[in-house]
């Protein structure tokens, strides 16, 4: 993986849930029980069909939020809220990872297919409160969530970014598509590697990678 390959990256850009923090922490166990235990109440169905349709809505529209937004009208607000309540103790602070994004040239944001509240409170539970110029949430993209164009463009827009001169940092590999589309040089974070021609790079460490790089 040659640091020459980043050597044009002025802007840097992270997805949150699995990316900033290990996907052992199995924080998205208790999200997605708090978005069944949602859809259960919205649309007053039982738990597998709450199930089915959170999964069903997450593969055809991009979020289940986004599903429900589409064909129930559900209101954003109160799906956030809820969804994002969830139990932070168990993660870690990651001194070595902090350090590596800190010493990152150019601009650092974040970008979740979350809220940016729930980013903040996770960046502070694993000591990377105040390294990011931005922290940028689903409700900045206007619910429009990622893997959508439309959403990187209304981010990317309203930071500035260069897609040109950008990375982006991401756990699901449907998200790299459109970053890849936009001339962004793409990083998959995960356990495993997935072969796609719009994956540049993996690691299934994301301090140490960029330990690489500096």
């Amino acid at each position: 993986m040659p640091k020459e390959h980043f050597s044009s990256v002025a802007h840097w850009v992270f997805d949150l849930d699995n990316t900033l923090y290990p996907p052992q922490a199995r924080l998205f166990d208790q999200i997605e029980t708090r978005m069944t235990a949602f859809v259960m109440d919205a649309l007053k169905v039982d738990r597998a069909e709450a199930d089915r349709l959170r999964t069903q809505y997450w593969r055809e529209h991009g979020t289940t939020l986004a599903g429900l937004m589409e064909i129930h009208g559900v209101e954003p607000g109160p799906y956030l809220e809820t969804v994002h309540d969830i139990d932070l103790g168990h993660l870690e602070a990651d001194a070595t990872l902090a350090a590596r994004i800190r010493a990152l040239p150019g601009r650092r944001i974040v970008y979740t297919n979350g809220s940016a509240p729930y980013a903040e409170r996770v960046l502070a539970a694993r000591g990377l409160e105040g390294l990011f110029d931005a922290v940028y949430g689903v409700e900045h993209a206007g619910f429009q969530p990622k893997p959508r164009r439309a959403a990187f463009e209304a981010v990317f827009a309203r930071d500035g970014t260069d897609a040109t001169r950008a990375a982006m940092f991401e756990d699901d590999p449907r998200n790299l598509a459109e970053p890849h589309a936009m001339g962004m040089r793409t990083v998959h974070v995960a356990p495993e590697p997935h072969a796609a021609d719009h994956i540049h790079h993996h690691t299934d460490d994301l301090g140490g990678f960029l330990g690489r790089l500096l």
